[in-house]
Parts: structure tokens; C-alpha cells; sequence
């Protein structure tokens, strides 16, 4: 059982988890800090990342390797326009005796990387809806619930469209984050070669246990907020509804639809464990302003407007803020 002395220490706890989570992940994944800042965030907070990036920018081995720095169980899915809900939650089969005995899939982990969540079509990708919301899996009549902590981290690639499904609203709005990955810098890709065409390789230690995660999900709940703070991140979501009396020109322009209060939860939660991991013990403005891209990025529709004139959504949230 982890214990602190008081909550200060359990809060300085968390903040050094981070910084050693980072160190250890920095073995294998170069210049990628703030999508790992962004992905223990959401591990912190007990919400899902949706991670989106051309191929080869490391997406699969940097889940890979958060999950052996965390020393969970890890399940990774390929998914596949032929694949089918069974193949993700498991189904009965028949043992030697005649009897229907169930055999669980590969949702039954801490960690699920759905690798390219989108190339499976919406019968499957709905499949991991209760699983991600409930922590639990119904299957002929029978619940099952799911081993905590338990995170689904997926991976999307912005560039092919043929032949993928787009994942719909209600499943996006399950994702606390949609984190983009960006192409390295000059120097770090010059580390990344020397680092992958050598014959050394980097071992990663586990760092956490998933009784820790626990306690520190927890630990962030408990974080005081100020009202003021709480009060902009509503705000800032109520301005992303064009309909709102709280909306800007830009978000009548622009938007169709806007953030839910889901975001708004998203928001005080991820400031709240930002706050925690630069070591503060309450988060203020600047917290909410972190974490506000990834949070709400994925929970905006543009308008026709928007798409023909560019603008993006990033852009969109960055004239919000």
C-alpha cells in the first residue's frame, strides 16, 4: 500500500514519477516531450489519448515503450477493415465438456494501443465504446469488468483517407486528448538515426506499478481549484458553441458545432495534473491553457467556411484563448 505522510509529499511524489517516466521514456523516444507530458497527463487523469501523425514519426514505440516504463500489462491491435468486435473483446467457445466457456481478447490489458484505429469500419470501432466509458465488457448477457487502470491510446494517420472509417463524434468525445505528432527537428533526427542504425539498444526500466497510477489518479482529484480558474475553462468551452451568447465572431464564422461539458471536465482535470507535474499544488489560467489544444481539437467542427479559407482547428482555439 503507498503511503504519504501528507498530501504535499504525495503531490511532490507525483511530480518526480513524471520527471523519472520522462528520463526513462527519453532512452528510446528523441524530442517528443510534450506528447509525453500530454499522454501521463491523461494516464493521471484516467482518460484515453488519440494520437495523430504520418507513419514513421514513432507512435507505436513510444505507447510500447510508456507501457514497460509502467510495468502493465500491454495489448496491441492492429486493426483491420476485416476485423470484428470478437476479435477485440474475446467470445465463448465451446470447451472439451460441451460447455460455453469464455475466452477474453485482447481488451482485457492496462494499456490497449488500437494502432490505426480508423481503417476498421464503425461496428468494431463501437466495440471499444463501453469498454473506454464503463471499464467493462457486456457479451451475451454477461458483464465483465476490466482491470484498472486501463487506457486505450490510438493512433491515426492524417494522410491516407482511402479506405478508412472516420471515428464517429460520440467516440471522439471519449478521447481526453487528441495529441499530434509533428515531424522531428533537424537535430533530433540526427539522434534518432545515430540511436536506430546502431546495433546498442536502450532497455527501459519500470518505473511505476499500476497501484501507484491509482493512487495518483486520486491524488488529482483531490487538487483544490480556484473558482476563477474553474470559470475559464467553462467559459473557454462555451465560447467554441456558435450558438452560445458567450461565442466570439470567430466561433459563428467558423464552427458548426462545439465543445460538450465533457471538455470542460477534461480541462479543470489536465490542469489540475499539470499543475501537479511543474510542481504547483493548485493549477491557475496558464494550466488550462496548456492542455486546451489537445482537449478540445478533436470536440470542434468546422464550418465550410472554415475549410475553405483554412483555417484550422488549432487556429480556431488559439484566437479562442
Amino acid at each position: 500500500m503507498i503511503q504519504y505522510a501528507t498530501e504535499v509529499e504525495a503531490a511532490d511524489g507525483l511530480k518526480k514519477a513524471y520527471l523519472d517516466l520522462k528520463a526513462e521514456i527519453s532512452k528510446v523516444i528523441v524530442g517528443q516531450d510534450d506528447v509525453v507530458r500530454l499522454l501521463l497527463t491523461s494516464i493521471f487523469c484516467e482518460g484515453h489519448s488519440l494520437l495523430v501523425g504520418v507513419p514513421g514519426l514513432a507512435k507505436t514505440l513510444l505507447i510500447h515503450s510508456l507501457s514497460s516504463a509502467l510495468h502493465l500489462d500491454f495489448s496491441r491491435i492492429q486493426f483491420t477493415p476485416d476485423l470484428m468486435p470478437s476479435d477485440i473483446l474475446g467470445a465463448e467457445t465451446l470447451d472439451k465438456d460441451r460447455n460455453f466457456k469464455f475466452i477474453k481478447g485482447p481488451i482485457f490489458s492496462n494499456i490497449i494501443l488500437a494502432d490505426e484505429i480508423n481503417r476498421t469500419p464503425p461496428k468494431t470501432q463501437a466495440a471499444l465504446l463501453e469498454a473506454m466509458q464503463e471499464y467493462s465488457v457486456t457479451l451475451a448477457g454477461q458483464n465483465y469488468e476490466l482491470q484498472k487502470p486501463f487506457f486505450v491510446l490510438a493512433t491515426q494517420n492524417p494522410i491516407e483517407q482511402e479506405g478508412t472509417y472516420p471515428l464517429p463524434e460520440a467516440q471522439l468525445d471519449r478521447f481526453m486528448f487528441n495529441i499530434k505528432l509533428d515531424y522531428p527537428s533537424y537535430e533530433n533526427e540526427l539522434e534518432i538515426v545515430k540511436n536506430t542504425t546502431s546495433n546498442v539498444k536502450n532497455k527501459i526500466n519500470s518505473i511505476i506499478t499500476g497501484e501507484q497510477i491509482q493512487y495518483f489518479q486520486q491524488l488529482v482529484r483531490k487538487v483544490p481549484v480556484a473558482d476563477n480558474v474553474v470559470e475559464y475553462a467553462v467559459s473557454l468551452v462555451h465560447k467554441t458553441r456558435p450558438e452560445s451568447p458567450q461565442a466570439p465572431q470567430i466561433a459563428k464564422d467558423y464552427l458548426e458545432w462545439g465543445a460538450g461539458p465533457r471538455a470542460s471536465q477534461f480541462l479543470v482535470l489536465g490542469a489540475k495534473c499539470n499543475a501537479l507535474m511543474n510542481g504547483k499544488y493548485s493549477p491557475d489560467i496558464e494550466d488550462v491553457q496548456a492542455i486546451a489544444k489537445p482537449t478540445l481539437r478533436h470536440r470542434i467542427v468546422r464550418s465550410f467556411k472554415a475549410e475553405a479559407e483554412g483555417y484550422s482547428e488549432d487556429r480556431i482555439i488559439e484566437e479562442l484563448l
